[in-house]
């Protein structure tokens, strides 16, 4: 991995690394919950780790949707986490002078896709000195996404890597194109599957954005066997019970058994 993360373990296996949460932080109880299993799962197989939790969700369908529980109160929860076990958190930000309230509670802080082009909230997030993870816009190709990295790196800031989650495929489907990564990588920064955003089906009739996640272990093998360097997972306990994009998320239960085989396509690869 070309990036320093801060607090991330097994750095040196030459695993894959993987960003793993819940969508949103929706409470202290549920966040420990899983980050505790994700710990012990990514200690058994040697697989960097950093705890992803939304502290707000900006992007909602509909005006009812859940957003979150309080920024003060979520960011704190995931500084929590951080701190508990010694690992890296990230969290996704939506406006420019988010970047610096955010920063001082995690190690990571996200770009979303939608928001990629947005100049002023790259170079936001690029000052604070934090690890930028930047996904690339459902409409955009991997190619594109050098811009991205131009404007962080710009700002001083090399430690910046970028996501895949799927390119729009019509209204309301999402296809991965696999060249994205490939090229991505060609800008020497580390590259990521997203393997839940991007099974999701957007633009539902109802509102609330459907998903396949039958298909995620399909997504991330195949990403690994191209070459991305890391994962994205959104996982819960019940995922029909959490509180945002729980259409598309893996199982708590199902993430062991999966991983273990993507970590032996990596092995095999290498």
């Amino acid at each position: 991995m070309n990036i320093t993360i801060p607090k991330i373990h097994h750095s040196d296996s030459k695993n894959f690394f993987l960003i793993a949460g819940p969508c949103v932080v929706e409470g202290r109880d549920i966040c420990f919950e899983i980050a505790e299993k994700l710990i012990k799962i990514t200690d058994k197989y040697n697989i960097p780790f950093v705890f992803k939790g939304s502290y707000r969700k900006a992007n909602r369908t509909k005006v009812d949707s859940f957003t979150g529980i309080g920024d003060e109160k979520a960011l704190k929860i995931l500084a929590e986490i951080g701190k508990a076990f010694n690992i890296p958190t990230i969290t996704d930000i939506h406006e420019s002078h988010e970047a610096a309230m955010a920063a001082e509670y995690v190690d990571v802080l996200q770009i979303p896709a939608f928001l990629c082009r947005q100049t002023e909230l790259l170079v936001a997030a690029a000052v604070t000195g934090k690890v930028v993870s930047v996904k690339k816009g459902q409409f955009l190709s991997g190619q594109s996404m050098q811009f991205a990295v131009e404007k962080i790196k710009a700002a001083g800031n090399n430690n910046v890597m970028l996501t895949d989650r799927g390119n729009s495929f019509g209204y309301s489907d999402l296809v991965v194109d696999y060249r994205n990564i490939v090229e991505m990588k060609a800008f020497d920064v580390p590259v990521v599957m997203d393997c839940t955003h991007s099974l999701q089906q957007p633009n539902q009739s109802s509102g609330v954005t459907g998903g396949k996640p039958a298909l995620i272990e399909t997504i991330a093998k195949a990403a690994i066997a191209v070459g991305a360097d890391g994962l994205f997972m959104e996982t819960h306990p019940n995922p029909s019970k959490a509180l945002s994009d729980g259409a598309n998320m893996i199982a708590l239960d199902n993430l062991e058994a999966v991983l273990a085989r993507l970590v032996r396509i990596r092995e095999a690869i290498l």
